[in-house]
């Protein structure tokens, strides 16, 4: 089969691979109809997460038909329609029995590795993402291995296409729960989010949906900040304006009540601390570029929360704890609990309160992935996402869709 190979920082290729097969009694195979580039992945290819080993399979949005299953697989069958969550779950661990999905004690094989970097238990297993995280095989290929598949495999049964369902897998999910964990008073409560890529764009629709009084999204790129103010969010662009005080300015002086950190360990920005993030981080002094959360903790009113969907890989520098003590903030994060989420989203997609499709930028077949993954870390030609056909023929130079 075609998949998309990790090869080294900066570098993945599209290679014929073998076709994954059938290793426990609970795994299901999926062949692949749609699959997605996250920007998670972006970290990946930047060479931020360590344990990524030359020819590792990227990928871990993606959706298609179950073509095989386990002795033991009860729930699907030759011939479903599935969406398959990023995070691997058992589903019978007392993680998993809490909902705390992405927190499952036994998908992760090398959860000691984990241990070993955080200093602490780790999560569950992931799709695509490094051996850190179980080194299990991603879905940017044309088949993928689905452990546990009554847990992790949720059946379409709708005729809704591939692109409205696909972002069940990990964005939708993913902002919604980032929304979730603020907590917001209807019709009341600002909500602010920094980043307006595809997991940012959902969390701010996500706010909107769950009754924040105004939602205001920070960004530099005017495509990102058109998309989001097309569905009635505010907008701030970081390089024109000065983002506290205009975010003050929007609240009466209060500052947002809750933040969203929506960009993670790659954060761009400006000002001193910006500047010695990005030097830390070359000289491998530290794992993160931070901008993004010092400044929803500066900006975050008293009791408030901040909610970081956004991807951290370590330890941190020059994080402003103590005017978050003195505000009494309070912080949630993690990995999203996925399958938690699907069934109730599924639902809103039915109903039209939502089309995730909104996002996509850029459709190609996977031998483009290598250009596309480049496109969309550089924002080239609007990128804001990309979603690949695995048995799609490649069109040559990929223009925006």
């Amino acid at each position: 089969m075609k998949a998309v190979l990790w090869q080294g920082t900066n570098h993945v290729s599209v290679e014929t691979v073998p076709d994954p097969t059938l290793l426990l009694p609970s795994d299901a195979i999926v062949r692949v109809s749609s699959t997605a580039i996250c920007g998670s992945d972006l970290h990946l290819l930047d060479g931020f997460i360590p344990s990524m080993e030359k020819g590792d399979i990227l990928g871990h949005e993606f959706m298609g038909e179950v073509v095989e299953v386990g002795r033991d697989v009860k729930t699907l069958k030759v011939g479903d329609r599935v969406v398959i969550p990023f995070n691997i779950a058992c589903g019978t661990c007392d993680y998993c029995q809490r909902g705390l999905f992405s927190a499952c004690d036994n998908s992760n094989p090398n959860h000691r590795m984990a241990e070993a970097l955080y200093g602490a238990t780790s999560g569950g297993g992931l799709f695509g993402y490094s051996h850190l995280y179980g080194g299990y095989a991603g879905g940017q290929a044309q088949y993928v291995r689905v452990p546990f598949a009554d847990v992790g495999g949720f059946k379409i049964e709708t005729d809704l296409p591939d692109e409205q369902v696909l972002f069940l897998t990990d964005i939708f999910p993913t902002g919604y729960q980032a929304a979730e964990n603020c907590n917001i008073v209807r019709g009341r409560d600002v909500v602010a989010v920094f980043g307006a890529g595809p997991v940012g764009q959902f969390a701010a629709r996500s706010a909107q949906m769950l009754g924040a009084a105004k939602v205001i999204i920070v960004d530099r790129f005017p495509e990102r900040l058109r998309l989001a103010a097309e569905a009635g969010i505010e907008t701030i662009n970081y390089e024109k304006e000065d983002v506290l005080i205009a975010l003050k300015e929007a609240t009466g002086g209060r500052g947002p009540d809750h933040v969203i950190d929506a960009v993670g360990l790659e954060a761009h920005g400006h000002g001193p601390g910006a500047l010695l993030d990005t030097a830390q981080q070359k000289m491998k002094l530290t794992f993160d570029r931070i901008t993004a959360l010092r400044w929803a903790i500066l900006s975050c009113a008293k009791g408030g929360t901040v909610s970081m969907p956004g991807v951290y890989g370590g330890l941190v520098d020059k994080l402003p704890l103590g005017a978050a003590f003195a505000k009494g903030l309070t912080f949630k994060m993690g990995q999203t609990h996925t399958h938690r989420y699907i069934r109730p989203l599924l639902a809103h997609i039915e109903a039209g309160d939502i089309d995730p499709s909104f996002v996509i930028t850029h459709r190609a077949a996977l031998a483009d992935a290598p250009q596309l993954y480049k496109t969309f870390r550089d924002k080239h030609d609007g990128c804001i996402k990309v979603v690949l056909n695995p048995w799609g023929e490649s069109a040559g130079e990929v223009k925006r869709a």
